[in-house]
């Protein structure tokens, strides 16, 4: 009898297949669907149909039940709030009787989910003109190209498909998320000239703060690092544009005990990968990634520190680094504090 052959392992396109698959299983009342995020306008609305919207004659109760665009109220000021309001409250009564308790202050929502923006993935599919197809094969199928892959403008098609990566509707999602790893594999010094127009795509997927869409980005962003030479280099300065939202989910960890986390090898736990990302950063960044990383993150740790290996600060080019160490105090010597006391 023939050994069976090991199964190859799923994409990252594919992964999210699954757990998509997975989800409407578990959630059977469509909470956590497709129809469920566009009623409360978190993904984008999308088409009727494949010919377009209908004529509203024709269809009046289309996505008659999604709900209305409200301008949105400051997180920051509690008085715009109606009920959270601690302006012009009095809570004690005459002769200082208690009249209740004061509201509690509002959420921040620094990581509350902010909805997903169109992208131009999507329009770019829709119009026909990306030389994609989804060739329906396997499990989570695959990228029929038109054209050969390295054949193709990385100026003009990368940046879209980095765009469409967090779109969390198929096919979109499955083709930009294929399609851009499949680029980056056989991109070669094609890539590097495009990293400063991939900054504004990397950036706004991680400002939806949605955890898939950002661990899908952070995944991307280790590929990206490692497809060539001097990427991690040309990502050090826009180290602003990214890190930002790496310095608020860094500590979104699962604390399981001693239980076995199953769910670890499709690498969906936030912490961990904000973790596993800044290392390859630092390591591929050059001298100057570590103290621009330590700039974002103040609570980020070296990779490496020994001489000659990526994580030790370029002093040369870090003054303000070399000056809090020069000024800090350092502990006195015991026969030093003798010698002063005479």
């Amino acid at each position: 009898m023939a050994a069976p052959r090991p199964s190859k392992p799923s994409t990252a396109a594919a992964t999210l297949i699954l757990d998509d698959a997975l989800m409407k299983m578990v959630y059977r009342d469509g909470s956590k669907s497709y129809k469920e995020a566009k009623k409360n306008r978190m993904i984008p609305l999308g088409n009727h149909s494949s010919f377009g919207d209908f004529p509203r004659d024709l269809a009046p109760e289309a996505w008659g039940t999604v709900k209305v665009k409200s301008l949105t109220k400051s997180r920051s000021a509690p008085g715009l709030t109606s009920g959270t309001g601690t302006m012009h409250a009095a809570f004690v009564g005459l002769g200082g009787a208690p009249r209740g308790l004061a509201p509690p202050p509002p959420k921040a929502g620094a990581t509350s989910q902010r909805p997903v923006p169109p992208s131009e993935f999507r329009r770019f599919y829709d119009r026909g003109d990306l030389p994609i197809a989804v060739f329906h094969g396997a499990v989570g199928g695959k990228i029929a190209w038109k054209v050969d892959v390295d054949k193709l403008d990385y100026h003009h098609y990368l940046p879209i498909f980095f765009d469409g990566a967090r779109e969390q509707e198929d096919p979109y999602r499955f083709l930009a998320v294929q399609g851009t790893y499949e680029m980056l594999e056989k991109g070669g010094q094609k890539v590097l000239p495009v990293v400063p127009q991939l900054i504004i795509p990397i950036k706004t997927a991680l400002n939806t703060r949605n955890p898939i869409i950002i661990c899908t980005m952070l995944k991307i962003i280790q590929t990206l690092v490692k497809s060539g030479d001097m990427i991690g280099e040309a990502l050090v300065p826009y180290y602003r544009q990214i890190l930002p939202v790496f310095n608020i989910f860094k500590n979104n960890n699962t604390n399981i005990g001693d239980k076995i986390d199953y769910n670890q090898r499709k690498r969906m736990n936030l912490g961990e990968l904000i973790a596993e990302t800044l290392e390859v950063l630092e390591t591929h960044g050059g001298e100057d990634a570590f103290i621009n990383i330590k700039y974002m993150i103040p609570t980020y740790g070296a990779a490496s520190w020994p001489d000659g290996q990526a994580g030790r600060p370029s002093w040369s080019t870090s003054p303000c680094l070399l000056a809090s160490l020069c000024f800090t105090a350092w502990p006195i010597p015991p026969s030093r504090r003798s010698e002063d006391a005479a």
